[in-house]
Parts: structure tokens; C-alpha cells; sequence
């Protein structure tokens, strides 16, 4: 065929395909001008496409260099249910002849038009290519209508009902009878894994066994119960015929997602690789340095200035450096790392967590910034502004303490470190903790008095020290008292509060017994005679006289 008379007839076989679809209204009434056939190579190479109705394939037809296939077999798609819903038209296609080619139309409905480019694609004649296209629109018009019908879709309804009852009473059933093979499972297997466990030593292992088989059965509940409404809605969909196209497709849906993921992991295969020895060095190397501190810290190994207690904060900073440098080198090989997303992802991301991490990461450098300041330990007691408590738990962000009432106290490091911190137990094992408490005494009474019973108060008191030995000062001088403080040691801060109190008692009772009041009464004029100690006073008993410088 020359080159004139193909493009004869591709004009032909265009301009009487719409000219006929402008008279059905499926097509705009335009007049094309001749296009140009594609030449033999790229006729082999042109797709064709499919003529589907209610889901099911008639026929494929090919395309043209202005004309593609998919809108070619759409348009002829859209005629075909066109004519089956117009009641009027009848079941009967006719090839009818032309000089452009051979129609086919059902009554007066164009259909589609058939060419010797069609023909030659079939290597088949129009004609019966005709013969065989004409049947099969036929059965696809008459399965529409009956599809249809008040009858097939009433049941069709009833079957889509039986089928979701049959649904419901196949979910009950599967998912009792999975619940007692796991009751069965657990008996047959828990016995034995619990053995391996006694034998072994190994507790965490038998705990995951354990775990793994409830997986293994969680996994086979949802591939039954999976299953089951895959059937269910394929079912379904394939009743209605609005629906049967989904049901036909349904499986591809759920295939095709899959395949896309396998082909590309099978693309993504060397990156992966990279990954898998990256992370396993990255472990080993974070094992490594976990087993130097924890030797540091059991003091195995010895550093010069460096405390044991410093080991664990010191191998948490490493861990983080080394798998920041890690996530360094294994970001390049990340799987979409290098897409516009992945990186607006990341980017919003760390805007996220640099905006909302301002407090976390403040304590958590306070944290680290009072472990090696050395400020407190484990056990100790510590005074924070008004609370007092015992380090109980020492984290990253907060620090626990516990108050003398047994109450728990979460505090940031932040405060902690921004506050002024005072430790009684710092100093208490070695050289003591001096508790003090004060007294004011009228100017009547006689100091050494004063003191020798403070003395002998604090020497009643048990808990406290007797070496150092508690001494007395004498503070201030009032405008109507004297102040005394007496301080005495004890090693045990935690027993601050019982140690006031007994010694408050002690000193209420000593008082009592020698006859001296420590309330000073307030006056408001000078007395007549001053109050004055006499010399031979000034040893009267409990005090005891001593040589005098």
C-alpha cells in the first residue's frame, strides 16, 4: 500500500467514525483533517486497548498517530452502554458497508467503524473482523440490560446479604476457634519453654519465645480473618454490576502495591546492604565502649582524674556521638533520602524538635553538668531552695528526691543547677554535721549557766556525737536577751529531724529542772536595779568552776 492511500484511508476511517458518533452524541461533530498514518514500525509499535464493559473485555482495538487507543476504545466502550440503556434500541448489530470502510451499528446507534488498518492489525479482512465484533457487542448489550433488571439486582442484594451473615458467622467461628488453639498452643508449649528457661538461666530468651509464638498466632488470626473478607468482598462486588469492575481488580489492587515495593527493595538492594554493616559496626562499636566504661566504672581500668562515677554519663555522650556520626554516613544511602519529600520531611522535623527540645535539652545538660560537678551522689540528703530530700534516682532530665514526709519530688536538673544546692551528707561521714539550734536567756542569768546546761542537754540527746565534742556560742546580744546557739555532730543527716526534736526536748527539760525561763519577758522602761550576774554567782550549779586565764 503507498503512502497516499494510507493516508486516504486513516482519513476515511477517522472522518467516519465521528461523523457517525456526532449523530449518537457521544462524539462533537468536528470535521478532522487528514491525519497522517503511522508507518509499519510504528504500527507494531502502537499499544492497542481494550473495549471493556462491566468489567469484561470484548475486543481490542489499535490506535492512531491522532487518535490513541484508550480514547478509541473508550469512546466505543461509552456507545455500547449508551445503546443498552436507551430501551429502544434493539439487540441486533449489523455490519453495514461503506466506501470508507465497514460500520456497525445497532438500529440507527453507531457503534464503532472498522478499516483495512484494523483489518491489517488482525491480518483479517474488515469484513469478518465485523462478523466476529457484531456477536460480541450483542452478548455485552444483552448482559447489561439483564445485569440490570429489578430482578437480578433484588438478588443481588439477597446473595450481598447472605454472604455478609455467612461473613459475620465465619469471623465468630474463626475467632473462637483461634482462641482455643492458642489456648492449646500455650498449654503444649508454655510447660516446656519455661523448662529451657529454669535449665539455661536464660529469662529474657523464654520471655521471648513466649512473645514470638502469641506473634505467630496473632499473625495466622489476621491472615484467616484477612482472607476471609477478601472472599467476602469479592463476593459482593462482583453482584452488582456497577461494582464488577472493582471485584475483577480487586486482587491486582492489592497485588500491584506489592510488586511496586518488591521491585523497588530488589533496586534498593546494594543501599540496604551498606545499611545492614553499617548498623552491625555501629553496634559492635557501641557494645565496645559500653564494656570500657562499665570497666572504668568497676574500676577495672583506671583513668587518671577521672571518677568511676563519671564512667556511665561519659558512655551515654559517646553513644550518641557515634550514632550521630553513623546517621551521618547512612543518610546518603537511606531509601528516597534524595527526594524533594524526604528532605521537606526532615527539614520540618528538625524544625519541630529545635523549637519544642529547648527545655529537654537544658536539663539534660544540666544533668551531665551536675554529675561532673560532683554536686551530690545517690543517698545523699540535699537542700534545693525550700525542699528537703534524699537523692533517690539521678536521670537525665530530672532528679528524684525524696522528702522527709515520704513524699517523691521530680525536679529538673535545670533548677538544680541554676539553684543554690546545699549537701549535708557531702561532708557528715568524715568529719560530722554540726546541728544547731539557738535559745535567748535573760541577762540575769548567769552564761556559764547558760552554757553548762546547753552542754549537758546535748549530752542527753542519743544519735549524736561525742567526738567532736559540742560546744556552745554566744551570737548576739539582744536588748532584752542573750542568744546562745549550741551545736553539737551527728554522721547521720538522715536523722536531722528526730535529732532536733530530742535534742529541743532535752533542753526544755534541763531548763525546767535548774529553774531558768527561756522566755524573755519585754518591758518597756530600764528597771529599777540592773540586771546584773554577782560574782559569787556566776558557777552556781550545774556549772562547775575552772581556773581562770
Amino acid at each position: 500500500m503507498t503512502g497516499q492511500v494510507a493516508r486516504t484511508l486513516t482519513w476515511a476511517a477517522l472522518s467516519f467514525g465521528v461523523s457517525g458518533g456526532a449523530r449518537a452524541q457521544d462524539v462533537p461533530a468536528v470535521v478532522l483533517a487528514p491525519p497522517t498514518l503511522l508507518t509499519e514500525e510504528a504500527e507494531r509499535a502502537n499499544l492497542t486497548a481494550p473495549v471493556v464493559i462491566d468489567g469484561q473485555v470484548l475486543f481490542r482495538v489499535r490506535g492512531f498517530a491522532s487518535y490513541p487507543a484508550e480514547q478509541r476504545a473508550r469512546l466505543i466502550a461509552e456507545r455500547i452502554e449508551a445503546a443498552a440503556r436507551d430501551g429502544s434500541v434493539p439487540l441486533s448489530v449489523k455490519p453495514v458497508a461503506s466506501a470508507e470502510g465497514i460500520r456497525l451499528a445497532a438500529g440507527d446507534r453507531f457503534v464503532m467503524a472498522l478499516t483495512d488498518a484494523d483489518g491489517r492489525l488482525e491480518e483479517l479482512k474488515p469484513e469478518t473482523l465485523a462478523a466476529v465484533f457484531a456477536p460480541r457487542i450483542e452478548q455485552a448489550m444483552r448482559a447489561y440490560r439483564e445485569a440490570r433488571s429489578p430482578a437480578v439486582l433484588l438478588r443481588a442484594a439477597q446473595q450481598a446479604a447472605a454472604a455478609s451473615l455467612a461473613l459475620l458467622l465465619a469471623i465468630v467461628l474463626a475467632l473462637a476457634g483461634l482462641r482455643r488453639l492458642d489456648r492449646r498452643t500455650s498449654r503444649a508449649y508454655d510447660e516446656r519453654i519455661h523448662s529451657v528457661q529454669i535449665q539455661s538461666f536464660e529469662i529474657v530468651r523464654a520471655q521471648r519465645l513466649r512473645g514470638l509464638l502469641r506473634a505467630v498466632t496473632r499473625l495466622v488470626r489476621l491472615a484467616v480473618l484477612g482472607a476471609v473478607v477478601f472472599l467476602w468482598l469479592q463476593f459482593v462486588l462482583g453482584r452488582f454490576p456497577q461494582t464488577r469492575p472493582l471485584a475483577a481488580r480487586l486482587l491486582q489492587l492489592l497485588l500491584d502495591p506489592l510488586g511496586r515495593l518488591a521491585s523497588g527493595l530488589v533496586a534498593q538492594l546494594p543501599s540496604l546492604a551498606f545499611l545492614l554493616v553499617l548498623f552491625v559496626l555501629t553496634r559492635w562499636a557501641l557494645r565496645l565502649v559500653k564494656l570500657f566504661f562499665e570497666s572504668v566504672e568497676r574500676r577495672q581500668v583506671a583513668l587518671r582524674n577521672f571518677e568511676p562515677a563519671w564512667a556511665m554519663p561519659t558512655y551515654r555522650i559517646a553513644r550518641v556521638v557515634v550514632v550521630a556520626f553513623a546517621l551521618v554516613v547512612a543518610y546518603p544511602y537511606i531509601p528516597g533520602s534524595s527526594s524533594a519529600a524526604f528532605q521537606s520531611i526532615s527539614l520540618f522535623l528538625g524544625v519541630i524538635f529545635s523549637i519544642g527540645s529547648s527545655s529537654v535539652i537544658s536539663n539534660v545538660i544540666a544533668g551531665y553538668s551536675m554529675t561532673y560537678r560532683r554536686a551530690f551522689h545517690l543517698g545523699d540528703r540535699i537542700q534545693v531552695g525550700d525542699m528537703v530530700g534524699e537523692v533517690s534516682e539521678i536521670r537525665l532530665q530530672v532528679t528524684h528526691l525524696r522528702s522527709p514526709k515520704n513524699e517523691e519530688v521530680v525536679m529538673p536538673n535545670s533548677v538544680l543547677l541554676n539553684s543554690h544546692v546545699v549537701n549535708y551528707s557531702a561532708l557528715a561521714r568524715k568529719r560530722g554535721l554540726i546541728l544547731h539550734t539557738t535559745v535567748g536567756i535573760g541577762y540575769e542569768t548567769p552564761w556559764r549557766q547558760v552554757e553548762a546546761m546547753l552542754l549537758e542537754a546535748a549530752g542527753r540527746t542519743p544519735g549524736l556525737l561525742r567526738e567532736p565534742t559540742p560546744f556552745v556560742l554566744q551570737k548576739s546580744l539582744g536588748d532584752f536577751c542573750v542568744v546562745y546557739e549550741v551545736n553539737v555532730y551527728c554522721n547521720e543527716p538522715a536523722q536531722m529531724l528526730r535529732l532536733y526534736s530530742l535534742l529541743h526536748q532535752n533542753i526544755l527539760d534541763v531548763f525546767n529542772e535548774y529553774g531558768v525561763q527561756i522566755m524573755t519577758p519585754a518591758y518597756e522602761g530600764d528597771p529599777e536595779q540592773p540586771k546584773l550576774v554577782a560574782r559569787e554567782q556566776w558557777w552556781t550549779a550545774p556549772a562547775r568552776p575552772r581556773e581562770e586565764p
